[in-house]
């Protein structure tokens, strides 16, 4: 029962889902751009393999996932 009401609700909320994270995603990106920048703040540059800058990496990867998201919701 409760996985059915679940899944109703999913379906009756996924246009709302797609539009909130599209209308919100500049907002999401630019907090998740200040939590990956204080990330590679703190990582010593000495313990990692590469040295590479993780906000911009980060945030191609959070447009990756945004992306699967908003497809996964359009599509099932």
């Amino acid at each position: 029962m409760r996985r059915l009401i679940r899944d109703n609700f999913l379906r009756l909320a996924k246009g709302d889902i797609i539009s909130f994270l599209e209308e919100n995603e500049d907002e999401l990106l630019q907090v998740f751009r200040e939590e990956m920048s204080n990330l590679d703040r703190r990582l010593p540059e000495e313990q990692l393999f590469i040295d590479i800058r993780m906000a911009p990496l980060g945030e191609e990867l959070l447009r990756a996932v945004l992306a699967t998201i908003k497809r996964f919701l359009r599509e099932y």
